[in-house]
């Protein structure tokens, strides 16, 4: 499904109403809440909702939080997902700390990796080796990529989590994410887009023509769920 908005400021009110529509449908059916979210910019606005206009509109004490990726850098830096996602979110609701999983990115990815993927494995559903979330957050950069699965990145892989180190657009990346196998198994998964930069590559991944090694984004596609792709006019711009 896709949904076009005017701009991030509508894009984010929606996805706010639905964040909480899903989350107290899934605390009234299975008692409980379980949301993977995305870093990057374009959801902080999201964050920012939920940490204030809409605070106390779900109990927060059956929700847990985990992510799609996270770099490798020290919770205090800006590149940081679940530092950033605190400043603006979790200090202004009443959530016990207990219930917020970030990935240890004090450690190297690989053992951060392994440790987030024993820490899914606490939530796991059988047969699954990970939880079943209720609702996933994702992005998509203007490359296709999303999480942290770059364009390149392995295509078939058995683990719900990677390690991410390598190069990428100049830069090193020393990140973990979730796998395709954890994202796909979601139960609802909203993707966010903003902007005329990603205008092209939104239309090549929302196309008839299968890439997945060189768009990622095209990976996700729930086996069992709901897939919903929230833009504004720019990034729809080529659609």
């Amino acid at each position: 499904m896709i949904k076009k908005y005017k701009d991030i400021s509508e894009l984010s009110q929606y996805a706010a109403r639905s964040f909480i529509e899903i989350a107290n449908k899934s605390i009234e059916e299975r008692g409980r809440f379980l949301v993977s979210l995305s870093g990057g910019s374009t959801p902080m606005r999201l964050y920012e909702l939920l940490g204030n206009q809409f605070q106390n509109e779900v109990d927060w004490s059956l929700v847990h939080f985990f992510w799609g990726d996270e770099r490798c850098v020290p919770v205090d830096d800006s590149g940081n997902s679940y530092g950033q996602t605190k400043k603006v979110f979790f200090d202004r609701i009443n959530i016990p700390n207990e219930n917020i999983h970030r990935v240890l990115s004090e450690l190297e990815p690989d053992s951060a990796s392994k440790e987030y993927a024993r820490t899914l494995k606490a939530f796991a559903e059988p047969p699954l080796d990970w939880p079943r979330f209720d609702l996933t957050l994702l992005g998509m950069g203007d490359d296709g990529h999303t999480a942290s699965l770059f364009p390149g990145s392995p295509v078939d892989v058995d683990s719900p989590t990677l390690a991410v180190t390598a190069n990428y657009q100049g830069r090193p990346a020393n990140r973990v994410t979730l796998t395709q196998n954890v994202l796909n198994s979601s139960r609802n998964v909203l993707f966010l887009v903003t902007g005329r930069v990603k205008a092209v590559t939104l239309s090549r991944v929302l196309s008839d023509n299968y890439m997945p090694a060189e768009l990622p984004a095209q990976r996700i596609a729930p086996i069992d769920g709901n897939l919903i792709w929230l833009m504004d006019e720019e990034a729809a711009s080529f659609l």
